[in-house]
């Protein structure tokens, strides 16, 4: 078999690169890598380019209970706003003193949740990640014992129950949405709160945590660092999680368990293309262009 070559000549394709199933794409943060990160336009931008199925979010709380569409504690990475406001923790601040100040030197500012909802039409799958319900000292990417389960479920509770209140809102479907999060307090409490919300656990150091907190609230996708995904031929050294991980096959568990597998945070073709061999189902990615279903690499050049 040949594949053409941008230079005219021609490739031989070998048999490990024949084509494989395409993933679907997961425009994270709104396609970070191209739009600033989090906004309006960056949801709208990844919905016009067409490539994405999935658009994925953060949300925080303010001090007035607005829900707003934001990654980090505080503004001072991605905002012009004063160091007054930029490092006091965004949940302290009211939405009217965080909305003003443009995101990476744009001119957008944080929204809202219900602003980037309207901006998603109902065909595209919204991926909510609860980032933070408004304090500090969260136990990350855990399985908590009873009591400390109990504590951070009702920690995580009315954030949670606001965030769904929104989406009550605007009309999305539970088909059409997706809640992740790698904190178990707030896979608890939305399990609680709404139990037919499909949700997905985010895996970040330890496969052994990530498996049982899948197991626990019997989630529907599993969202596994690009370097956790065996099978692959990446390095499980490399970023985004430093470590060198269990030899577990998440995607043949997942495929027993009926869950999804959409990896984080993707960012070159040949890292896409080779998760896309291992058989993840969907690609979390700054970049709408990584992902391809065929990988032909030259073996001989054929003459004629």
């Amino acid at each position: 078999m040949t594949s053409g070559n941008p230079d005219g000549s021609q490739l031989t394709a070998t048999a490990e690169n024949q084509e494989v199933d395409t993933a679907s794409i997961i425009a994270h943060r709104g396609f970070a890598g191209i739009y600033p990160e989090n906004t309006v336009a960056a949801v709208r931008g990844s919905v016009a380019d067409g490539r994405a199925e999935t658009v994925e979010i953060d949300v925080v709380p303010t001090a007035d209970d607005k829900i707003v569409v934001f990654h980090d504690d505080d503004l001072s990475r991605v905002t012009n706003a004063p160091t007054s406001v930029s490092e006091t923790k965004i949940w302290e601040l009211s939405y009217e003193q965080i909305a003003g100040y443009s995101i990476l030197g744009t001119n957008q500012s944080v929204p809202l949740l219900t602003d980037v909802l309207a901006a998603i039409p109902p065909e595209f799958t919204v991926n909510i990640e609860l980032k933070n319900p408004g304090c500090e000292k969260l136990r990350f990417a855990e399985a908590l014992g009873e009591s400390a389960l109990t504590a951070a479920t009702d920690r995580w509770r009315s954030f949670v129950g606001r965030v769904l209140d929104v989406l009550d809102v605007s009309d999305k479907s539970d088909d059409e949405l997706l809640v992740s999060s790698f904190y178990e307090g707030a896979l608890a409490a939305t399990r609680t709160l709404r139990p037919s919300v499909p949700i997905a656990s985010v895996f970040y150091d330890s496969v052994d945590t990530g498996l049982e907190l899948s197991h626990r609230y019997d989630v529907e996708a599993i969202h596994p660092p690009w370097n956790m995904v065996t099978g692959s031929g990446l390095s499980t050294a490399e970023t985004p999680v430093s470590g060198s991980f269990s030899d577990v096959d998440l995607v043949r568990i997942a495929r027993r368990e009926g869950w999804l597998v959409n990896a984080w945070t993707v960012q070159t073709w040949h890292q896409a293309a080779e998760l896309q061999r291992a058989g993840v189902d969907g690609i979390i990615t700054d970049y709408p262009g990584v992902c391809t279903a065929h990988r032909p690499q030259p073996e001989k050049t054929v003459s004629t």
